[in-house]
């Protein structure tokens, strides 16, 4: 009983695929496709060499777009890997910026844990204040410049690659 249950889904299954496929039956007339007989031409020899110019123009394009796209994914790759390493500089920078501002604050911790009156811890938080503010202006200073040296340095990459590619082309 298993054996007629499992092959009967599967002649089902074909048939039903088969079906899917062909076309469904309306009822209409199938006609064939007419037959036109062109006449056995032979084409002018200006044609046939304005053809092959063709031909070739459109073979020279078309490698010359290929170096072309090849040279300019060259040319975002080198960009993108210099300013990924550029990136990275930014990071560290970032990092060696908040290592120095966490020392900073342990050390003003300290300092203020061996305070004796509250009017030494007034000072000290006065003077942490004061030199904290000239830290994180200095601090901002960096950044800034090097994030401006980072992008310049991206444009001129890119400035000169695509200046390249368009002396190149003319």
């Amino acid at each position: 009983m298993a054996e007629t249950t499992t092959a009967a889904p599967k002649a089902k299954t074909t048939e039903r695929a088969a079906s899917l496929f062909a076309m469904p039956d309306y009822g209409m007339p199938k006609f064939e496709m007419p037959k036109f007989d062109l006449p056995n031409m032979e084409m002018p020899a200006a044609f046939r060499e304005m053809a092959e110019r063709g031909v070739e123009q459109t073979r020279d394009t078309y490698a010359k777009a290929k170096v072309a796209s090849e040279k300019a994914a060259d040319l975002l790759e080198n960009t993108y890997d210099a300013a990924a390493k550029r990136a990275t500089d930014y990071n560290r920078k970032c990092i060696e910026i908040a290592r120095t501002n966490t020392r900073a604050a342990f050390d003003y911790i300290h300092e203020l844990l061996g305070a004796k009156s509250p009017s030494e811890l007034i000072e000290l938080s006065t003077t942490q204040m004061r030199k904290q503010f000239e830290i994180v202006s200095a601090q901002n200073k960096e950044l800034c410049a090097l994030a401006q040296e980072i992008a310049t340095e991206a444009a001129s990459t890119i400035k000169t690659g695509v200046s390249k590619a368009l002396n190149k082309a003319n």
